[in-house]
């Protein structure tokens, strides 16, 4: 079974960083765009930021196994072949990781890797990997 894509709408402070973050750094494209907003393709997701004059993003953060994770955050539960490929992309541009890639809950069932970074406005974005994907959705918990 297929699953659809989801769509999320943030804001951003700069039309043009978004951009160069989203297709430069990340290697999203862009879909439609006008003025004040633009859609980008994240693997296979639509997403879409939109103007907003004066934005800067400020986290919260809760702890998971350990790790000081913003909140709120949005990314993509992907492979984990893509997910190794997408850390060493954000390396070989110079993202800057809140939370640098790793393996979260080991041998535990939701055990994943995981990282954090920031959008240069401030939003945090979480991308992971579950090692069964046959446990993203997984009911236990979490001690």
């Amino acid at each position: 079974m297929a699953v659809p894509p989801f769509h999320l709408a943030f804001p951003v402070h700069s039309i043009e960083a978004a951009r160069d973050f989203y297709i430069g750094k990340l290697g999203c494209s862009e879909g439609r765009s006008a003025e004040r907003w633009v859609d980008f393709n994240m693997f296979g997701h639509q997403i879409v930021a939109h103007l907003v004059d004066g934005y800067s993003a400020a986290a919260s953060h809760n702890k998971v196994d350990g790790d000081p994770v913003p909140v709120p955050h949005y990314g993509v539960a992907l492979g984990v072949q893509q997910f190794q490929q997408l850390a060493e992309r954000c390396r070989q541009q110079g993202v800057a990781f809140v939370i640098e890639p790793h393996l979260r809950f080991q041998g535990q069932p939701g055990e994943q890797w995981t990282m954090f970074f920031l959008d240069p406005s401030g939003n945090a974005l979480e991308f992971k990997a579950m090692t069964n994907p046959d446990n993203l959705f997984a009911k236990y918990r979490v001690d």
